[in-house]
């Protein structure tokens, strides 16, 4: 799970309008697959699932909210941050209360939801990856968005060994493993945005950075 929230680029500065363009597709992407990972994490009990409906959440509101801040101040990017880190914490929460419930009563995951829905997520973030891909080169903005794309086909990958755990096994457990990895992951880059975001707004206000 990859958990990405750097995308925005100095206040005043613009994206090339392909790369608007694409970053706009991607957002789309990660907001469809979202609700499809949630519906079918919830309907096959499988927390592995959940975490990875939060990671395509997570980025389609980094990409959004990047998208409306672009060029606006500091302070605004170190607000929109926050709201990210408190939204990813409580996404956060919410998958490991989830894993832990079903740690109580593991109920067994439909591990063929869990692999047919884990390869389509995987396809849609490689697609996203190759849009991104002739872009990599370019600024830490379009970079960084390719960089997420990559990591989170990884993630995938782990949600499909999960599934193949659980057809294994005919036991929850590889499921809860890969869902608390992707909880704690999940709160650990909230606090850490957090943390940065309240250094960029005491920076910013200490320089006297406008409002706006």
């Amino acid at each position: 799970m990859s958990v990405c929230h750097d995308h925005g680029v100095p206040a005043g500065e613009d994206l090339p309008p392909r790369a608007r363009t694409v970053l706009w597709i991607a957002l789309a992407l990660n907001a469809a697959m979202f609700a499809v990972e949630i519906g079918a994490g919830l309907a096959a009990k499988s927390v592995a699932l959940q975490a990875d409906a939060l990671d395509f959440l997570g980025d389609a509101a980094t990409y959004a909210i990047s998208l409306f801040v672009l060029t606006r101040s500091v302070r605004w990017r170190a607000g929109a941050a926050v709201l990210k880190g408190f939204s990813l914490g409580a996404l956060g929460t919410w998958v490991a209360v989830a894993t832990v419930l079903s740690a109580v009563r593991q109920p067994l995951p439909d591990h063929a939801v869990m692999g047919g829905i884990g390869t389509l997520a995987l396809a849609v973030n490689i697609a996203v990856a190759v849009m991104l891909f002739r872009m990599r080169g370019g600024d830490a903005n379009l970079r960084s968005a390719w960089l997420c794309s990559r990591n989170d086909a990884i993630g995938n990958l782990a949600v499909l060994a999960a599934a193949l755990g659980v057809f294994g096994t005919a036991s929850a457990w590889p499921d809860l493993v890969v869902g608390a990895v992707m909880a704690t992951l999940a709160l650990s880059a909230s606090v850490s945005i957090l943390r940065q975001a309240r250094g960029e707004w005491r920076a910013a206000a200490t320089a006297g950075a406008p409002a706006e």
